[in-house]
């Protein structure tokens, strides 16, 4: 499994991403945002709280994505 070295929030809910065996690009929430859990992360100031850890990224209130779901929308867009 990869893991997350660095997560940069950008602009229109896109998360510049790059993993420990040099997979980069940008992982893009929006198709995620209808889902109750992650409905928070509209509001733009809280989208931009990213942080790598555990083998994915992470917010204050757990609104995770794991490496393998973030490793797999880069390659498959």
């Amino acid at each position: 499994m990869d893991t997350i070295i660095s997560a940069i929030a950008q602009d229109d809910f896109l998360i510049e991403i790059v993993t420990s065996t040099g997979i980069t690009g940008m992982f893009d929430v929006k198709p995620y945002l209808s889902g109750g859990a992650f409905k928070e992360l509209e509001d733009k100031s809280y989208f931009r709280i990213v942080r790598p850890a555990h083998h994915g990224i992470m917010r204050p209130h757990e609104q995770d994505f794991s490496s393998d779901t973030i490793v797999w929308d880069i390659q498959h867009v």
